[in-house]
Parts: structure tokens; sequence; C-alpha cells
């Protein structure tokens, strides 16, 4: 009988909380749906603003001399970072403007390689007269975009392609090795005696036959703390590695004087600290750790997503030739620090279930990434991965990836030169 009636009354409950479903329903219908809303309304809002957006492919031809120290596209990158343009609300909901980026590109065609930079119509005379104020020797040009002048439908009976993106191997608060570690920079160092870390990319590139292409891509975007907490990620990792304690809120004095007599007898029988400064406890490894953090924090930092691909005729194509921007991301990483290695799930590898038809899809879904430099740092992109594979380095840090090198650091005749670099108009003349 009891159980009967609690039943019974179980039953009532739910049909009471039924009935104000049924009639009040609509009430928290905008909180579950919101966020889903608001997701795909600027997912929208960026894919049309996205649409509006042209960009343009320039090439950097670079002097028979480049007598400038690699520091120079450190200031390159310093002028290139004011493209940062943040939106305010309206633009942002509105509108739907995000950050712009640009793409920096080193590519083989045939065994001859090529510097690009792609970039937004609106920013090529910011782009143009950065690489000139330091490189004025070179010659900038517009043309047309290399990755449509192969079949769209790679990988196909002909042609067949191995790529992947990479991500940083520990927190990108930890700097890579950057070309200051290669050699002491100066104006006086001989260039034969420097060793560029761009060189050995080059001289790999220089080996592929005609047939063969390779592409390396660094798409990056400058930002601040707001968009990224890289800052706020960094100041507290030197917290912790100076063994500071975290500072803690005002406590009210009700509060503290119940602490002081309820924990008195606890506190008594704590272990005395020591009277050496938490500072002048740290090992070697940890001053140079905070030293390292602090000086990749001091400089300007952008966001930044790195991906290759190797492609050619099957007649030509040559798997091992995919080691040589391994080797060139390697040489940039250490130990102790940070360094690059292939994200995994963009491999265009597969060992196990539908091995062909999964391979064929992973290659046809980085082509499509790489010749729409689909911006992996906009809500439009997000169906591809997110913030995966995205992040920080600073400006010395792109420097040593992306550079123009000396005729004396890269030598070999593969690498097209200009004997001498076009005039300008002189001035006055009538138009």
């Amino acid at each position: 009988m009891l159980f009967q009636e609690i039943i019974l009354e179980i039953t009532r409950i739910f049909q009471i909380i039924w009935g104000v479903f049924r009639v009040w329903w609509w009430v928290i219908l905008p909180f579950i749906v919101i966020r889903p809303f608001l997701f795909l309304w600027l997912w929208w809002r960026n894919e049309v603003w996205s649409k509006k957006q042209k960009s343009i492919l320039l090439e950097i031809k670079l002097p028979k001399e480049v007598s400038k120290p690699i520091k120079a596209m450190e200031t390159v990158f310093s002028g290139l970072w004011v493209i940062y343009d943040p939106c305010n609300w309206k633009e942002k909901w509105i509108e739907g403007k995000y950050l712009l980026s640009f793409s920096l590109e080193i590519v083989s065609i045939d065994g001859q390689p090529h510097f690009f930079i792609r970039v937004p119509e609106s920013s090529k005379a910011l782009v143009e007269s950065n690489i000139y104020a330091q490189y004025p020797e070179v010659e900038i040009a517009e043309v047309p975009d290399y990755t449509q002048a192969v079949p769209q439908d790679i990988p196909n009976k002909d042609w067949d392609l191995w790529g992947c993106s990479f991500q940083t191997l520990k927190e990108d608060i930890y700097p890579i090795k950057t070309y200051s570690k290669f050699f002491e920079e100066s104006i006086q160092t001989k260039e034969e005696k420097r060793i560029d870390p761009i060189a050995g990319l080059l001289e790999g590139m220089a080996k592929l036959k005609k047939g063969e292409q390779l592409w390396v891509q660094f798409l990056v975007k400058p930002i601040t703390g707001k968009e990224n907490s890289f800052l706020k990620r960094g100041k507290k990792k030197i917290q912790e590695l100076a063994r500071r304690p975290e500072k803690t809120k005002p406590k009210r004095i009700i509060q503290e004087a119940a602490e002081i007599l309820v924990f008195k007898a606890k506190e008594e029988g704590e272990k005395e600290k020591s009277p050496i400064p938490s500072e002048m406890q740290l090992l070697s490894g940890e001053k140079e750790e905070i030293l390292a953090i602090e000086e990749k924090m001091s400089k300007y930092f952008f966001e930044v997503s790195i991906r290759f691909i190797y492609l050619g005729k099957k007649d030509a194509f040559f798997k091992p030739h995919v080691k040589t921007p391994l080797a060139f991301f390697t040489q940039l990483s250490t130990q102790n620090f940070n360094g690059f290695k292939p994200l995994s799930k963009t491999i265009t590898k597969v060992v196990y279930f539908f091995i062909k038809r999964r391979t064929y899809v992973l290659k046809k879904r980085l082509l499509r990434l790489y010749k729409s430099r689909l911006n992996p740092f906009s809500p439009v992109s997000s169906k591809e991965g997110g913030k995966e594979g995205v992040f920080v380095l600073n400006i010395e840090e792109l420097a040593s990836l992306f550079h123009f090198p000396s005729e004396e650091v890269a030598k070999a005749p593969f690498l097209e030169r200009l004997e001498s670099k076009k005039g300008e108009p002189p001035t006055g003349l009538p138009t």
C-alpha cells in the first residue's frame, strides 16, 4: 500500500512538471539555442565578408647581393604587424569583419625556388614599402597564383602529393631556435661564416627535377594579448618557475581574524620559510628558461599556421624529398625549449581501415586548404579544425623561418637572382 502511494505521488509530481513544461517550454528555448545561433550567425557573416576581400600574390626577386643581416627581416615584420586592425561590435557581428592575415610562401617549381607573399590587396603598398625600406635592391611583382598551374583534381592517375601541417613540441610560450643561435650576428661577420637555417631548405629544393614541386606556407596573423592568452600564460609560467606565490585578493577583517584563531596552531607547526629569496634558489636551467620566455614576450608576435606539400607527376614523384622541409623545421627545434613536429591528423598517410579512401580524402583536403589559404584563425574555418595547429611566434622566430638569403649563404645557381635592379623613372617627367 505504501509503495503504491509513493508511485502515485511520483506520478503526480511528474504530471505537474510536465504541465509546467508544456506551457512554458518556450521560456527556456532561447537559452538552449543561443550559442549555436550566435556561432552560425558569425560564421555566415564572416563568410559573406571574406568573399569581398581580394588577395594578391607578390613575388620577391632577389638581387645578386643581399648585404642586410637576417635581423632586417624582423624590422619588415614589425612594419607588417600594423595590418592588425581590431574590429568593434558592429564590424564583428553585423559586417562579419575579422583580423586579416597574410601568407609567406617558399616554393620550388621544377627545382627553381621562389619567394612569395600573399596579402590583402589593400595592404600591397604597406608590404612593398616595408620590404623596399630594408631591401631596396629587390624587385616585387604581382604574379598569377602558381597553385592554379597544376591539375586541380590532384591526386589523380598522373599526379600525387604528400604533406602535413605542423604544431609546436611544447606550449608556444617557449621559443624555437632562432637565427641568432646559429651565429653571433653583426655587420662585421662575413656572410660565408654564417650558418643560415634556410640554406638547407633551398639546397633541397634545388634537387627537385622537372615535374616536381615543393610548397611551404606560413599563414600569419598579427595579434595582441586581447586575442590570445599568450602574454598571460607566459607571465604565469615565469611566476611558477621563479617560485613566486600567486597574488591573492585582500581578505576581509572578519575572515582574516577567524583564520588566525582557527589555524594558529597549524601555522606554528609549519616549516619556517627559507631566508634566501626564491630568485637565488633558481637553477641555471630555470634562469635560462625564464629569460627565454621573457625575450619571446618582449617582441611583436603573430599567430602562425604552417603547412607544406610535395607534389609531382607520378613518373617524377620521389617521396624522400618530403624530408627536405622536415629537416628544415627540425634544425629550428631544441630539446630544452621548443620546436616543430607534424600534426598527426593532417599527415597524408593512413595505416589502418579504408587506407586508400582516407588517404585520398586527406590529400584532397590538404591541397584545398593550401590553395585557398583558408584562414585558420577565423570562425569561417572552425569546421576545418579550429585552433588546432595554430601557435604564437614573435618576429625573431618568424624571421628565422622566412627571410632572404645572400648569395654567399645560398651559392647554388638554382636561386634566380637579379643582375641589376630596374631603376625608377626620373621624377618630373611629363605625363
